[in-house]
């Protein structure tokens, strides 16, 4: 039986049309399946709502009863170990990965909604796209080449950016014979050794942080760093001092343009230190890419 799903009013989630499916039995790969089948990016999983999916940037209800609490708990719960129930019940948060056996990898958030779990999966197609399937500029590829430099992928949140990384070390993996560093908060596309070598570190599985990981990839021989997130003083630190010492490093930014991704690294530095920065990044930085989704013209998607 084909899953029946209509788009969300501005009002709010409609009332499934026809009789909505229980929960009881469910497992969360059965609502993981019905993404992956409609092409979907997202799933989320609410108390007090169907599970909604979201398609070519609409949010979309299944045709699945309402989320209780004990529901929801429970269908998260079900793929959690024990170390990581341990970490959400600590912090309230909690990011990892997901694999659909044969058909997806999910990136998921748990996190804490009025005093109940809820829950966000994000598709992590199984084949890394290439450039060119990504319709992306050809200076990328070039990119991909530079023996060093800080290159960053910057664009809000869901703009496809760790897509655009993967995409561009997956490049590198299959020109370039190098030593590759990923660290990753999670791991979302897996890459094989191909050219190159490619080791990949999740925070709070292989590290601690993204500042710790990078200040040890320094001494664990890398041609290459990529660097999921600067999140914090130390991380831009680290990025620019390994760019600068004969490393191609890759990092992402929550900001819209290149002169705010400039800005935002350096306020990130104390007045004394800003002067400082701003000759490293004018020695160093190679590239900012800002991107943003915008639906197809011709076709579904975006």
């Amino acid at each position: 039986m084909s899953e029946q799903t209509q788009p969300i009013p501005p009002q709010g989630v409609p009332q499934a049309t026809a009789r909505p499916r229980p929960l009881d039995d469910a497992h969360i790969d059965d609502l993981l399946r019905i993404v992956v089948e409609k092409g979907g990016s997202d799933l989320h999983v609410s108390v007090g709502v169907p599970p909604i999916i979201r398609v070519d940037g609409q949010l979309l209800p299944t045709n699945y009863e309402r989320v209780d609490p004990q529901t929801c708990q429970r269908l998260i719960y079900d793929i959690l170990t024990d170390e990581q129930i341990q970490r959400f019940e600590t912090n309230f948060e909690l990011d990892f990965s997901y694999s659909l056996a044969r058909m997806s990898r999910f990136r998921v958030n748990v996190y804490r909604d009025r005093g109940n779990v809820a829950m966000a999966f994000r598709v992590i197609p199984a084949r890394i796209p290439t450039l060119k399937e990504l319709q992306l500029p050809a200076v990328l590829e070039e990119l991909t080449r530079l023996p060093r430099g800080l290159i960053l992928v910057t664009g809000p949140t869901g703009s496809g950016k760790s897509t655009t990384l993967a995409a561009m070390i997956n490049q590198i993996n299959n020109e370039r014979s190098v030593h590759v560093i990923t660290i990753e908060d999670p791991i979302e596309y897996l890459h094989s050794h191909r050219f190159s070598i490619i080791n990949q570190r999740e925070i709070g599985q292989d590290t601690k942080s993204f500042a710790n990981a990078l200040r040890a990839a320094l001494r664990e021989d890398p041609d290459v760093i990529l660097v999921g997130e600067m999140r914090d003083l130390e991380t831009m630190q680290n990025a620019v001092s390994a760019a600068e010492t004969g490393h191609l490093v890759f990092a992402t930014l929550h900001t819209n343009s290149a002169a705010t991704s400039v800005e935002r690294i350096v306020d990130s530095f104390p007045p004394g230190q800003q002067e400082q920065v701003r000759l490293q990044l004018s020695n160093n930085l190679q590239a900012i890419l800002c991107q943003q989704l915008l639906p197809r013209a011709n076709q579904p998607g975006r």
